[in-house]
């Protein structure tokens, strides 16, 4: 659901990285999947189909939240795989 949003802190060597991957449009959900040391991050529409997908080293994650859409996003709040200082 456009909103959904998942945060993943990642150890950067002494430091951390915050990442945020939202799901964009309307329709479009956010999965969270892990496995084989990998944490994968993938934006999906109605379909199946994968938009856009972020990968983790999974030793390397700290943490990882997931966020549920709320009703009060406004319709031009669009937010893609960034890291966050």
């Amino acid at each position: 659901m456009k909103g959904d949003r998942v945060e993943v802190v990642v150890d950067a060597t002494g430091d951390t990285r915050t990442y945020e991957i939202e799901a964009t449009r309307a329709g479009r959900r956010v999965d969270v999947t892990h496995g084989r040391g990998l944490v994968e991050v993938t934006e999906v529409t109605r379909g199946g189909t994968p938009v856009r997908t972020a990968r983790f080293m999974a030793n390397r994650v700290i943490a990882l939240v997931e966020h549920p859409a709320s009703d009060a996003i406004a319709p031009d709040d669009v937010v893609t795989l960034r890291p966050v200082a």
